[in-house]
């Protein structure tokens, strides 16, 4: 910063000493008083540009300081991105706006758990490129989130091709709300499968992915896991184990319930009841059901539409058509269908 701001002030100490040096006062009691106030003017002109200096560099040191910071915050902010990837939202959002602390500590709640997997995926995987093999499975994986997060779920973990999900933990819209979304999560999941089926084969693999899915409500222990050193946030217990239970016995693109889960969404789905099992570290016998209609009808039209054959293969998801984009596609099918009758 320069002194212009001090212009009149100089202008003032020059004329003064102008004054001073032509003789023009004519008394020297006012020659000397006038001095003297010149003199006292002048070390307070040096004084106030001794602060601006000082303002200055203070100035500077705080615009390094501000810089640094935003620097820092950036660099933080991309940090925070980038471990926000291996966390849950909800678990996410609860560590840093502190609602959670990161210390080894359970409690018991009483949770909606999701556990799926892929059907014989060791055989209809085998003979794929690694490079192939990833691309799926990612391609499977990446869908499946968007769906979980869409509706608000806890995704626990992947298992190469199991995904672990809960609903109730750290946010829950009540357990009979936890169990409707996480049904209604499931069922999206399995007509999200046919468009990736059908996408799959267009790309020319022959075995496509068929997931199978459990969903059971109980009690379990939910927090920190593990060392004051590494910890995970997880859930354990024996109603973990049994929604496990109940994918592996569901038939491919099917759905399993437990009597809990099914008994507070039974408003919303129908299912068939199927034969009591017993599931390790249960002492029940647990009746599953399994869920009908998971591909079927959406309301009153029908969601999805399919045709093959041999030489034709047409898939139609309705459910993510808007009424533009159905007008469209009507008229493309309608060309399709005069390209066929002509020829």
């Amino acid at each position: 910063m320069g002194y212009e701001i001090f212009k009149t002030e100089t202008a003032v100490i020059e004329n003064a000493k102008a004054f001073l040096d032509d003789g023009k006062a004519s008394k020297d009691s006012l020659r000397d008083e006038f001095a003297q106030l010149l003199k006292s003017y002048e070390k307070l002109f040096k004084q106030s540009k001794r602060l601006v200096r000082m303002s200055d560099r203070n100035e500077e040191q705080l615009n390094a300081v501000a810089k640094s910071l935003d620097e820092k915050t950036q660099v933080l902010e991309a940090l925070s991105e980038k471990l926000s990837k291996y966390l849950s939202p909800q678990v996410y959002e609860s560590i840093f706006t502190g609602e959670t602390d990161v210390v080894i500590n359970t409690k018991r709640k009483k949770l909606t758990v999701f556990f799926s997997d892929i059907k014989d995926f060791t055989a209809t995987t085998e003979g794929l490129e690694p490079e192939d093999l990833t691309f799926l499975l990612n391609d499977y994986l990446t869908k499946m989130t968007e769906i979980a997060l869409k509706y608000g779920a806890t995704i626990d973990k992947y298992i190469g091709d199991a995904i672990l999900i809960f609903f109730g933990d750290p946010t829950t819209k009540g357990v009979k709300e936890d169990a409707v979304t996480c049904v209604q999560m499931a069922i999206e999941m399995q007509r999200r499968m046919v468009d990736l089926r059908a996408k799959w084969e267009q790309m020319g693999y022959q075995r496509p992915f068929h997931m199978r899915i459990g969903i059971n409500t109980g009690f379990c222990n939910v927090g920190n896991f593990g060392s004051e050193d590494r910890m995970d946030y997880t859930i354990i217990g024996g109603e973990v184990n049994l929604a496990a239970r109940l994918e592996g016995i569901t038939e491919p693109d099917g759905v399993t319930l437990a009597y809990e889960t099914f008994a507070l969404v039974r408003d919303y789905v129908t299912a068939k009841p199927g034969d009591p099992i017993q599931v390790k570290g249960i002492q029940r016998d647990v009746t599953p059901y399994f869920l009908k209609n998971v591909l079927d009808a959406s309301g009153d039209a029908k969601r999805f539409i399919r045709e093959e054959s041999d030489s034709m293969r047409v898939f139609v998801d309705m459910g993510r058509l808007n009424k533009r984009q159905r007008n469209s596609m009507a008229k493309k099918l309608e060309k399709i269908a005069a390209a066929v009758r002509k020829a």
